[in-house]
């Protein structure tokens, strides 16, 4: 049942991963009114500044997700271990 648990925290992971990524890509462009600087476009040219602010706001959201979901995937482990001594 662990491996079960590990699994489901795994498609928690990226499920939230998934949505991470589309909140920042909507915040980022409601903010700042351009599209978010993933793609090399050559119509829409990216400034490093812009860039570098992006990626480094992409790295945290991920950073936090990836925490969050492992924290939660040991709690749903340690609660599991307490119900099956009870048991």
């Amino acid at each position: 049942m662990n491996i079960l648990i590990k699994l489901l925290g795994t498609g928690v992971s990226l499920l939230a991963a998934f949505l991470g990524t589309k909140l920042v890509d909507t915040v980022w462009e409601k903010s700042t009114g351009n599209k978010p600087p993933k793609d090399h476009d050559d119509d829409v040219p990216t400034t490093l500044r812009s860039a570098l602010t992006f990626a480094l706001i992409s790295a945290s959201v991920g950073a936090i997700i990836q925490v969050l979901a492992n924290r939660g995937t040991q709690r749903a482990i340690t609660r599991f271990a307490k119900t099956q001594d009870i048991v």
